[in-house]
């Protein structure tokens, strides 16, 4: 199974590729739209700036890429930032146009800790505990799960997309990714 992670400049790439590749998957780092169109997964990693990820990612034809991928259905998971961006907007950097892949908007949180940084609980989710490390959460009607009254989790189609990190996320990421590779 060939998973791609797509390579913005920035990122939490090599931690998702080695956690892929735990479960006995052939992750590799690409900046090459075609490659991304045809792996049997893409991800879209966390960490970074809304604007700068979204340059890189049309100066490689990445977004478009990813927009195929959605329309067809085929299986695409957004990490913490890949989340935000896979929205229709988000108010960082004075505001960034998103992939459109979910409806709605990434918001800058403005109670509780921020960066919002830790171990939380996600519901539902079986009860299990997920690493997050943000300072914007979406809001989207595709919401799926949530952790402490925000969105955890969203999908559309062949999109997911979670807010926290599970190639940090212990046990419970690896169920997580090992669901989303079951789904290809």
């Amino acid at each position: 199974m060939k998973v791609a992670v797509c390579d913005y400049g920035a990122g939490n790439v090599r931690s998702v590729v080695a956690a892929f590749g735990r479960l006995g998957a052939e992750a590799s780092v690409s900046d090459d739209a075609e490659t991304v169109a045809s792996a049997d997964l893409a991800v879209l990693p966390g960490v970074g700036s809304a604007r700068t990820a979204m340059a890189a990612l049309r100066l490689n034809g990445l977004d478009e890429a990813l927009r195929a991928r959605a329309t067809a259905g085929r299986p695409t998971l957004g990490i913490c930032l890949g989340l935000q961006l896979a929205l229709e907007r988000s108010e960082e950097d004075g505001g960034v146009q998103g992939l459109g892949l979910l409806p709605g908007r990434a918001l800058r949180l403005r109670e509780g800790r921020v960066p919002r940084m830790g171990w939380a609980l996600v519901q539902p989710g079986g009860g299990s505990s997920y690493y997050f490390a943000h300072s914007y959460a979406a809001e989207t009607d595709a919401a799926t799960a949530w952790s402490e009254g925000l969105v955890a989790e969203a999908a559309e189609g062949g999109f997911v997309g979670v807010q926290y990190h599970p190639e940090k996320s212990g046990a419970a990421g690896a169920r997580f990714l090992r669901e989303c590779l079951s789904r290809v």
